[in-house]
């Protein structure tokens, strides 16, 4: 039975942390804050899910910043609890700060059974969750809190928000400023936005990875073939961009069950060190049945760990564009993510739908001028246009950007670090 002293510990203990690291680091405002602001209200629990060590903690401790409010991390080996012990933690936050308006449960999700416990709180006080599992928003919320939660999915550092921390102002319309951003954004690709990588260096992204996999998986959803989910795991970051089929992964792991391997796929997305994407089809069973293409949810991490001897610079593109627009479907629930490709194996990375209409398809090819540009690249989009009737069609490239027309059709070209930067304007 767990003593309230030390409840009392672990909660002054981890809020000095926290503290600390706002005196000590550059913090800056994430750019889901302000409407994860807008979203906190009683009644409603706001969660917050995402890759471990993206800075779910920091977001959270910042929502409520200014306000009457108590932080408690579960991450604590001291607050290894039962269900029914936690309002002996409540007990002790009430000891130490009073009446509460915000209160801020970080990993949460340890305890079995605390569903019951903040469906209570909801009734008298502004409730944050964190914690770096999807399945937050899913199956553990389903029963007790249906309609009584809202969250959002924090990720790494964008591009943008890895120059802010860099202090760096610009103009793109400045040679010596391009020439800066695109030194910075070769940095990016190479190191990725986990904040601390920038702060000790990517021997972090091991250490992450090592935790991702053995607490929020393995420990997690309690793995009898840890040796097949480790080898699953190295594959998929290893092949990042291309297509994998669960009959095809079955055979390379050498598991008789194809159900093994839904489901530890499953898990690993739900850790979002891995995202999957589906091919686009008007027809249901179709999309179902065709492969599906995976990316590695930080560019940095993906090169750490996969099994590659030289870098494949038009892959870490492709990946790192993934990963913006991935980011949008997951806040935007009217919008999703695709790819295409045809009987002729002719192929478009991204389909970009909303609500009910394809609103734009998307190449990404490692090209700096014209002259290198695949004709094959330009064909695949105008086909996936007339078969989809999509007419915003633009290309991602390392560093060309013009507009031109293809057979009747405009296609915008835009320098991957630039559209980074601007997309939110400069696309529409």
């Amino acid at each position: 039975m767990v003593n309230i002293e030390d409840i009392k510990s672990a909660i002054i203990d981890r809020e000095k942390e926290l503290r600390e690291k706002f005196q000590t680091e550059k913090i800056i405002e994430r750019e889901i804050q302000t409407t994860a602001q807008m979203c906190i209200t009683s009644d409603i629990a706001f969660i917050i899910t995402g890759p471990r060590r993206c800075g779910k903690s920091i977001l959270a401790y910042m929502l409520a910043q200014g306000k009457k409010s108590a932080y408690v991390n579960f991450d604590d080996e001291r607050l290894i609890v039962e269900a029914a012990e936690l309002n002996k933690v409540l007990e002790a936050l009430y000891s130490l700060k009073g009446e509460v308006e915000y209160i801020i449960f970080d990993e949460i999700q340890n305890i079995i059974g605390w569903e019951l416990f903040i469906s209570r709180l909801l009734q008298t006080k502004k409730i944050i969750i964190t914690g770096s599992n999807a399945h937050l928003l899913s199956k553990e919320f389903a029963t007790y809190l249906t309609g009584r939660h809202i969250g959002c999915v924090l990720f790494p550092f964008s591009f943008r928000e890895f120059i802010k921390l860099k202090n760096i102002e610009y103009n793109l319309y400045s040679t010596e400023d391009k020439a800066k951003i695109k030194n910075y954004f070769s940095e990016y690709i190479k190191n990725g936005g986990f904040p601390l990588v920038q702060k000790i260096g990517r021997v972090f992204l091991a250490e992450t990875y090592k935790d991702i996999i053995e607490r929020d998986v393995l420990q997690r959803y309690k793995i009898k073939y840890v040796t097949v989910l480790k080898e699953l795991a190295k594959y998929l970051i290893s092949n990042t961009t291309k297509e994998i089929s669960f009959n095809k992964l079955k055979e390379i792991l050498n598991i008789k069950s194809i159900h093994t391997i839904k489901n530890y796929t499953t898990y690993l997305q739900n850790t979002y060190v891995v995202f999957l994407l589906e091919r686009f089809s008007f027809k249901l069973k179709e999309q179902l049945r065709a492969p599906r293409k995976v990316y590695c949810i930080d560019t940095g991490l993906s090169q750490m760990i996969s099994f590659k001897i030289t870098e494949d610079k038009g892959k870490l593109l492709e990946n790192i564009v993934a990963i913006e627009l991935f980011k949008d479907t997951q806040n935007d629930s009217k919008k999703e993510l695709y790819y295409w490709k045809d009987y002729r194996q002719r192929e478009v990375d991204f389909v970009i739908k909303e609500e009910n209409k394809i609103k734009q398809l998307i190449q990404v090819t490692d090209i700096s001028s014209k002259i290198e540009l695949p004709e094959k690249e330009l064909i695949s989009l105008i086909n996936a246009s007339n078969e989809l009737y999509c007419n915003e069609l633009i290309v991602l490239t390392r560093d060309y950007e013009t507009r031109e027309t293809f057979e009747k059709k405009t296609i915008r070209f835009f320098p991957v670090w630039k559209w980074l930067l601007t997309k939110a304007v400069s696309l529409k």
